[in-house]
């Protein structure tokens, strides 16, 4: 095999490998070629099998051609977040000349563009930065997808100034998960031409949970998967007579391969050994193969090692804590000697092949890495990582730079470990590795922690998880909830934090009920004002509620004489402005109290989108509040701005999927509906990344629907149903639109009246006793009116008077000039035009450009106007109306032609 050692006098080949080796120079030659294709390649296999040899390989074909750089995981070093992906790209960032490419290669020139950190990630700079450790961690908790998303854009950028790039990662079986997961998820994107070839090689039975699920998902990406196998008699033999001559006799080469198995690494270090014994290679002398082999690993190692000397050995000890690229400093500080002396032991390690380099250090093979590591007796092993954990902190690495180590120390119930761990698990969160964080914290719970400091971690542990796994918070949100210890001022924290999860986990009805609960201990104050907001909040945003009606009237008394003088005003009003829309009462007093809700017309600070007080749904629903008063300006302007804040804030999960759902709605309301599609679509697709079945789901999937029905694209709309699942039981949150009425209307639009009929019912039954009439909102009457008109016309009569006087009363617009056309429907002649007529004079002086095209075709049908359907159907295609464009197409080629 391969082992490019300095002091080696020959370089042995790399045997039985032509495949892959082929498979290797094609990926490089069309990585550097004309087309820059890029790709993945994957090699596993047991351990010294020669897959460090094949990345070697990889490397010396990609030299001089493009940019390579390389990353290695480490056993000791698992635990640590982005380990791997800061060897991997940080020399890209720190030093230009690691990724310089020769001039004498135009294929693969670099481009012109920025190479300073801060140019190539632009405003990621302070969401990727931290992970990449080339920033100081911020204040907030950075979402993990978005850390990942940046770092895809960065490696977009990389290539784009570097040209060409291969990424090398060895021992991918011990990166840590973050690294996994950012590759997982780059080696996933669709296949778009980036010139970047990835080459991983790990180890298949070291690779166990979560590790071995990402690495499958690899394997499932990758251009090819090898799995290595051992060494052939046959090729062994070449090797040895490579190394040791021709006059190596077969008796003696077959006994070479029965000590070692074949395997690629023993066998490369057993002829070392027998080239520096000076062993005769024949026949004779081959009995004395086992105990050379021997020495190169298990207890043979470890017994070679002692024979160095008790100093030697405890400095190995030291080098196998600290793990991989070991700083000389922090060795001779756990080792407890002179620098000298230091010195001095890592030459005798060097001189034995167990290390390699001097500052940093670097085991020869991780299998000798692990062998010594775990030769430390287990007492001392435990009491070495406590040392190095001091050692790390002392040297100002900081406290996460310490956690790995903290880890392994044995619970002594020590305050002031706790307090490092929780140190560690806010550098992790500020970094986006929350399950880094979790481990911290959950291993502070075992030390244990003091008792008026378990709430706090357990609070800590709660908000670690909320982004990721809202499940998993509500467990240790409940937990600090329960503990008799909980300060009063950090308890109204923790039932907000918990109720926020239970939405964010499809349980509002539970969220309702544990600020209820929470409100009615509390005494009158601040506290319990905030607690009164969340609970309007979560019960406001329950799909099901027992006595919606008084939660109004009672939300109203309280917001009358509220001026927003504090954030808490500020949210009720917010949330009074909300339910007063939902309701159907007047939208221009609805804009009034919301504007008292505002600063100068801007969100106030702590109530903003990515403020983590209050969360995201206040401004949404002040937002659709706007939205739904015909106020679209306003309501765009702050959808806007919360998907902005949500790309600074690097929230690429479901905070960025509702954004640009909300930013979607945006312009469907508008009728801009080609637009609405695509933000809808990218919404779910982000939603997808976080999990199936949220709130964020339904509320994309519905305006999705009701984008594609208004399009006239059925068959789109119900294929989004299919794939969404979007169909009773529906979600525990409330779905804007309403969801029970879109999904009656696609029922309509595909021909299934009875069932759609049943939808509306049910639709129209649950929100009238919610006391909500907003007919726009939820547009069940006047789709069930058109549905009943010819089997019960005086009920579909009925429906459309309720629908008027409802539209009438909210005074938008677009709500009375839909009810208009419903109530146009169900008429002939003349009647019929009239209704149309006021219905598009309403709808002209509406932002509702889709409900006025509407209006103008079936007011040209009805009257006769060919201008009028002329400028319908013109309408229609502008907002992408393209069934309703058919319509008005179909209508004017009907008329008779002139004479």
């Amino acid at each position: 095999m391969p082992v490019y050692r300095p002091d080696d006098s020959v370089t042995l080949p790399l045997l039985e490998r032509e495949p892959e080796l082929a498979a290797a120079a094609n990926a490089v030659d069309a990585l550097c070629g004309s087309k820059r294709s890029g790709g993945l390649l994957v090699y596993r296999g047991a351990a010294g099998l020669g897959k460090t040899a094949l990345l070697s390989e990889v490397r010396r074909l990609a030299t001089g051609r493009c940019a390579v750089w390389s990353a290695r995981g480490g056993e000791t070093v698992t635990s640590v977040p982005f380990h791997v992906v800061r060897q991997l790209l940080q020399p890209a960032l720190t030093d230009a000349e690691s990724a310089s490419v020769p001039a004498s290669e135009p294929a693969s020139e670099p481009a012109d563009g920025p190479t300073d950190a801060r140019e190539l990630l632009g405003d990621r700079y302070e969401i990727v930065g931290p992970a990449l450790g080339i920033a100081p961690p911020g204040e907030q908790h950075a979402d993990p997808q978005g850390v990942r998303d940046g770092l895809d854009v960065l490696v977009e950028r990389l290539a784009a100034v570097h040209g060409p790039l291969v990424l090398l990662v060895d021992d991918a079986q011990w990166a840590d998960l973050e690294t996994l997961a950012w590759l997982t998820s780059f080696a996933e994107r669709p296949a778009g031409g980036l010139p970047v070839l990835i080459v991983v090689a790990y180890r298949t039975e070291e690779a166990i949970g979560e590790t071995e699920w990402f690495l499958q998902k690899i394997g499932v990406a990758a251009k090819l998967l090898v799995t290595l196998s051992e060494l052939t008699s046959d090729a062994t033999a070449e090797l040895a007579r490579a190394a040791l001559g021709e006059h190596a006799d077969d008796p003696f080469c077959r006994e070479v391969w029965a000590v070692t198995g074949g395997n690629a690494y023993e066998t490369v270090e057993l002829l070392a050994k027998v080239r520096d014994s000076g062993l005769e290679p024949i026949e004779d002398f081959a009995g004395e193969l086992r105990a050379l082999g021997a020495s190169a690993r298990g207890t043979g190692l470890i017994a070679r090692l002692e024979e160095l000397g008790p100093a030697t050995t405890r400095f190995a000890w030291a080098a196998a804590i600290l793990g991989t690229d070991i700083s000389l400093d922090l060795a001779i500080s756990l080792s407890g000697m002179s620098h000298e002396e230091a010195a001095q032991c890592a030459e005798r390690l060097r001189a034995a092949r167990i290390l390699v380099g001097t500052d940093p250090l670097e085991f020869v093979h991780p299998l000798i890495a692990g062998a010594v590591y775990r030769a430390i007796p287990p007492g001392v092993r435990t009491a070495m990582h406590g040392l190095a954990a001091w050692a790390v902190s002392r040297s100002g690495r900081g406290s996460a730079a310490a956690a790995p180590h903290l880890l392994e120390v044995h619970p002594d119930g020590d305050p002031e470990l706790v307090e490092q761990l929780r140190e560690a698990a806010a550098e992790h969160l500020a970094v986006g590795a929350p399950d880094a964080a979790r481990r911290c914290l959950e291993r502070a719970l075992v030390e244990p922690p003091l008792e008026t400091v378990r709430p706090q971690v357990l609070y800590e542990l709660g908000c670690a998880t909320l982004l990721t796994s809202p499940a998993t918070t509500v467990g240790h949100l409940r937990a600090a909830l329960d503990t008799a210890q909980l300060d009063e001022g950090l308890r109204v924290d923790v039932v907000f934090r918990l109720a926020q999860a239970l939405t964010h986990n499809n349980q509002t009805g539970d969220a309702a009920h544990v600020v209820a609960t929470e409100v009615a201990r509390t005494e009158e104050g601040p506290d319990k004002l905030r607690l009164q907001g969340a609970h309007f909040l979560w019960e406001g945003v329950q799909a099901i509620e027992e006595n919606g009606p008084e939660r109004s009237r009672r939300l109203a008394r309280l917001a009358d004489g509220l001026t927003g003088r504090d954030n808490t005003e500020r949210v009720l009003l917010m949330l009074r402005a909300f339910d007063g829309t939902a309701r159907g009462e007047s939208a221009e007093e609805n804009v009034q109290i919301g504007e008292r809700a505002l600063i100068d017309g801007r969100l106030a600070p702590g109530v903003g989108w990515a403020d983590t007080a209050w969360g995201f749904e206040p401004p949404a629903l002040l937002g659709l509040s706007y939205a739904f008063a015909d106020r679209l300006d306003r309501a765009e302007s702050l959808f806007q701005e919360g998907l902005r804040a949500f790309e600074i804030s690097g929230w690429s999960g479901g905070h960025l999927a509702f954004a640009h759902a909300l930013v979607g709605y945006g312009h469907r309301r508008r009728g801009r509906l080609a637009d609405a599609e695509t933000y809808l679509r990218e919404s779910l697709r982000l939603a997808d990344r976080v999990g199936n079945g949220l709130p964020m789901h339904w509320d994309a999937a519905c305006m999705l629907i009701d984008t594609l029905l208004a399009r006239g694209h059925v068959d789109k709309a119900l294929e989004a149903a299919e794939r969404h699942a979007f169909a009773p039981p529906y979600s525990s949150s409330i779905v804007i639109p309403d969801a029970s009425s879109v999904r009656g209307r696609l029922l309509l639009a595909l021909g299934r009246t009875k069932e759609a009929v049943a939808e509306l019912e049910a639709a129209g039954q649950a929100l009238t006793a919610r006391g909500r009439h907003n007919i726009v909102m939820a547009p069940w009457a006047c789709d069930l009116a058109r549905a009943v008109a010819d089997d019960d016309p005086r009920r579909a009569a009925h429906l459309a008077s309720y629908a008027r006087d409802r539209a009438e009363r909210f005074g938008t617009h677009t709500a009375i000039g839909v009810a208009l056309c419903c109530a146009a429907s169900l008429k002939e002649g003349a009647e019929k035009v009239e209704l149309l007529a006021q219905a598009v004079a309403h709808l002209e002086a509406s932002p509702s450009a889709y409900e006025l095209a509407v209006a103008r075709v079936e007011y040209g049908v009805a009257a006769g106007f060919p201008a009028e359907l002329a400028c319908g159907l013109e309408l229609a295609e502008s907002c992408g109306a393209d069934g309703l464009a058919d319509r008005a197409r179909r209508a004017m080629d009907a008329r008779p032609a002139p004479h």
